[in-house]
């Protein structure tokens, strides 16, 4: 298992685990993260923006220009910004840590 903390708009962590090559989006919307991930990870929205502790960032594969591109059209990027349905968890990344956005909001009610 992976094991990974989302850091909530509030400051609350929580904690979840994955399995290596699950992608973060799913792992936050198991645990009721705001995480609408709108276009199911096609990179067509930004409506799983989460914000990757400085620590994590650079353990990060690159992101591609087409998530970057993404990433302009998101509220509250900063430079660890990362689109969460784009992380795929691996062994590596055990202990991850992630800050949901304060503008996030899933419309879709989960």
């Amino acid at each position: 298992m992976v094991r990974v903390t989302f850091v909530t708009a509030d400051g609350r962590k929580v904690e979840a685990e994955g399995v290596p090559g699950q992608r973060l989006l799913e792992v936050g919307q198991n645990i009721g993260m705001p995480l609408e991930g709108t276009c199911e990870g096609q990179m067509a929205c930004s409506t799983c923006h989460v914000i990757v502790a400085a620590e994590w960032f650079d353990r990060l594969a690159g992101a591609a220009d087409d998530e970057e591109d993404m990433l302009d059209l998101a509220a509250g990027v900063t430079r660890t910004s990362r689109l969460s349905c784009q992380i795929v968890l691996s062994e590596e990344l055990d202990g991850l840590e992630v800050r949901i956005p304060e503008e996030s909001r899933d419309m879709q009610g989960r």
